[in-house]
């Protein structure tokens, strides 16, 4: 077993439940964490017997492009196609960060983690 991750994506994207979100936008940062059998990769050195970090940047990338309300259904967007692209994982795991959230005070981000298999189906 091991645990493939990306970690620090930057998007500016225009989530949230608020007009001003909407329009204006925000900075997100976005992690990955994957946990898979790394056992053919290891001896075969071969791409396609692990999980492609390519794939992962660009699911990511996809999903903050089309703008949703909340952060958990676009966590949960994410996992269903990352399960879609690589069904034999055992786990992942996605973590959303909103920097500089419109609550009327100083906050560095709001954050949500999805996790599956613990909070999806």
């Amino acid at each position: 077993m091991g645990k493939v991750a990306l970690e620090g994506m930057e998007f500016h994207a225009y989530h949230g439940v608020f007009t001003e979100e909407n329009k204006l936008g925000n900075r997100f940062t976005v992690d990955i964490h994957v946990e898979t059998d790394f056992k053919k990769a290891m001896l075969n050195d071969k791409l396609g017997d692990t999980v492609d970090y390519v794939v992962l940047y660009k699911i990511a990338q996809s999903h903050m492009q089309e703008p949703v309300k909340l952060l958990e259904h676009l966590a949960h967007l994410m996992i269903k196609d990352i399960r879609t692209a690589f069904p034999d994982i055992k786990s992942v795991s996605i973590t959303i960060k909103k920097h500089n959230p419109a609550l009327g005070g100083v906050v560095n981000y709001s954050v949500v983690t999805v996790t599956y298999p613990d909070d999806y189906e």
